[in-house]
């Protein structure tokens, strides 16, 4: 017999990877459907600004009404970004849309009574008109005068979301005034555009760009509990976290979790979470378990600030979704247990030219060495002399419960570039060159034989920094989990043009390059700190150094709306002054409110369950008074640190801004107390008398 050895079978089985980018109208999208000249002129209008053609228009939405009925949509949505913010919001920063059948009338028709027809209008496409006046508005609008428009961010591509093409839009007011998100990021990703140009115009240098495009890679972190536990919390369905609870024996001090194995249940929760966000062009690309019990992450590769955006909100919508199919709730709040780690959204930020330059990232040569310690001089100048607005950034309720506290970073913003890069900065101010850096990644031995040496970065990282650099990007560690992401990214965008247009302003003069580098670097040097940001020192140093301290959200955000701010946002085209306020506004308002709804919650839970369970424990002791303990006291404590709660809200200033240090400065504090005396009162219970799911039951029940 012969040797007869059969080619192998290969099985091919359809999975997610071959269903990616499937239900999302990305540039490749565009091109297999519309004719060649209708797309090119559509990405040059993204390149100038320039409205699309009317006949174009017409074009694409046949063209996207085609593909989208292809994928089974029925209905389209415009999707917008009100200023909803942060930190109170059970769901996260989820977007608004009201969705519309795809369908309208035969106008052609001489009939009164016209037929309608399946079809996607043009107009509608790309513009559409809602109630501007029951969103957060910061008085901008007032109900009997309250238009609003959507209109499509031609950036960020539509998607069919259970069969509805959304397509994100900006949305403003009858007048053009922003209300949402969405477009003051657009607005400093122009700024980003326009100063980086300007500046390489300036420097002589990346002659080739037309563009100059910020990026976005989030990291969400977000804590998963069963959903009948959810429920029967009332502090987390109304505030998102727990008023109250004592931590289980086990919690996270023995690192078991972080990069575990995930519960069976939850894994489940991730992939369909991956599979969809794949599907819909976002390259979501890993998930993990993160430091507390149950607490996970999840994060995509890098894209367009604005479109990364997008994506973030869109997870956080499809997972509350989800999760409730599989009988689990996702937390989204900052902090939802006490004493464990609380969530935050690492915003992974960069900028780069459309030819493939990146500013913060050395490259191999001479040119692009200069470009990089020149952007960040660039970003040192906007950090230290707009401060306060970067704190600003990442300024609510939630946050305040992280920054500073040993497992986010300090509520004082400063600037890490590497120990290495430190030494350069202080060589370019003592006359050196610009060229004097050299980022040169080490190869180290692991010291066994099966393991090859690895590749280590030529700086380390820093994870108490509020503003790290990572090898090629900025990783701005300060943001809150349920923060939408484009807030905080427009200000990294807004402080970064502010340096690049104080730079171009000096070249203009006939300055030298290396003179103003390092004059910038001299002036904005203090921001630049590579020490321990956990350390007690540090704040003692930072104030030395002329750093603001603004450790709570009512301290930050009466920084907000200053003068200097208001400059820089109309320098640079952001906001105008009374845009400025109004959002001012918007976060003094979701503040106040935010404490507002955690203090009525609390005492609604004292008065309709710890006290009552409180009292059928104190009647088991009625004949054994010598098992009583000290529960009595402990148990008034209760009722009288209730009526206190009761009575400091009673006095809640009208001013919005004294009602903000109020309730931090007063209500919180009360809050706290009370909740002292309860989480020992916990233990003084008997077992099945505690009237709500325990720290114990929320954290590790859906794990089996």
């Amino acid at each position: 017999m012969g040797n007869c050895q059969s080619e192998p079978v290969q099985v091919v089985v359809e999975d997610c990877l071959d269903r990616s980018s499937t239900a999302v109208w990305d540039d490749a999208t565009a091109a297999k459907w519309l004719p060649k000249d209708v797309h090119q002129r559509f990405k040059e209008c993204l390149m100038t600004g320039e409205p699309t053609r009317e006949s174009d228009r017409a074009v694409i939405a046949e063209a996207m009404f085609k593909w989208a009925r292809g994928l089974g949509a029925t209905d389209f949505a415009h999707w917008f970004f009100p200023m909803r913010g942060g930190g109170g919001a059970v769901g996260g920063c989820v977007g608004a849309f009201k969705m519309d059948t795809m369908i309208d009338l035969e106008w052609s028709s001489p009939e009164a009574n016209k037929p309608f027809k399946a079809t996607l209008p043009a107009d509608r496409l790309f513009q559409g008109e809602t109630d501007g006046s029951s969103f957060p508005n910061g008085g901008l609008r007032v109900t009997h005068s309250a238009a609003a428009f959507t209109t499509w961010d031609r950036s960020s591509p539509p998607m069919i979301v259970d069969k509805v093409l959304r397509i994100p839009c900006s949305f403003v007011t009858h007048t053009g005034k922003c209300i949402d998100d969405k477009t003051p990021l657009l607005r400093s990703s122009d700024a980003v555009h326009r100063e980086g140009l300007r500046l390489l115009t300036a420097m002589g240098m990346a002659k080739g760009a037309k563009a100059i495009h910020s990026f976005l890679g989030w990291e969400q972190e977000f804590f998963v509990v069963h959903a009948a536990h959810f429920k029967a919390r009332p502090d987390l369905v109304n505030c998102g976290r727990t008023l109250i609870g004592a931590l289980p024996t086990r919690n996270q001090q023995m690192d078991l979790n972080y990069f575990g194995p995930v519960p069976d249940r939850v894994e489940r929760l991730m992939v369909i979470l991956k599979e969809e966000m794949l599907k819909m062009g976002s390259p979501m690309a890993v998930r993990h378990n993160e430091v507390a019990p149950a607490q996970h992450e999840m994060c995509p590769i890098y894209s367009v600030c604005n479109a990364s955006a997008d994506s973030n909100a869109l997870f956080m919508e499809i997972a509350n979704r989800e999760a409730g199919r599989l009988g689990l709730q996702v937390l989204f709040h900052e902090k939802p247990f006490a004493g464990i780690n609380g969530s935050g959204k690492h915003a992974n930020w960069s900028m780069g030219t459309d030819t493939g330059l990146n500013f913060f990232h050395p490259g191999k040569d001479d040119e692009s060495r200069t470009i990089y310690t020149t952007a960040i001089a660039c970003l040192a100048h906007g950090l230290c002399q707009y401060n306060e607005l970067m704190r600003c950034a990442v300024a609510h309720a939630g946050n305040d419960h992280r920054l500073g506290a040993q497992e986010a970073p300090p509520a004082i913003i400063s600037l890490y570039p590497g120990q290495g890069f430190e030494a350069h900065v202080d060589s370019i101010i003592a006359g050196g060159a610009l060229l004097g850096y050299k980022a040169e990644k080490k190869m180290q031995s692991t010291g066994c034989k099966a393991s090859m040496a690895v590749e280590a970065n030529s700086e380390d990282r820093n994870r108490t920094a509020p503003f790290p650099h990572c090898g090629n990007r900025f990783e701005f560690r300060a943001v809150g989990s349920s923060q939408n992401c484009s807030f905080p990214v427009m200000i990294c965008n807004v402080v970064m043009a502010a340096g690049m247009a104080h730079l171009a302003d000096q070249l203009a003069t006939g300055k030298k390059l290396r003179d103003c580098v390092a004059e910038m670097y001299k002036t904005n040097r203090h921001v630049i700190f590579t020490g321990n940001g956990y350390s007690a020192e540090w704040p003692e140093e930072a104030k030395k150094r002329g750093l603001p301290n603004l450790n709570t959200t009512p301290k930050a955000l009466a920084t907000f709306n200053c003068a200097k701010n208001k400059a820089i946002f109309q320098k640079l085209k952001v906001y105008e002054a009374d845009e400025t306020d109004a959002r001012a506004e918007v976060m003094y308002e979701n503040y106040n409110t935010t404490l507002a709804i955690e203090a009525k919650t609390m005492i609604h839970m004292m008065e309709t369950g710890i006290l009552p369970a409180c009292a059928k424990d104190l009647q088991k002791y009625t004949n054994c008074k010598a098992l009583v303990g000290d529960r009595e006291q402990v148990y008034g404590s209760i009722k009288a640190g209730t009526q206190k709660l009761k009575e400091v809200l009673s006095k809640v200033p009208h001013s919005i801004q004294e009602e903000a240090t109020y309730y931090c400065d007063v209500v919180k504090p009360q809050m706290v107390a009370l909740r002292e005396v309860v989480d020992t009162t916990e233990g003084l219970l008997e077992s099945g008398l505690y009237p709500y799911p325990t720290y114990e039951t929320l954290l590790y029940s859906h794990h089996h």
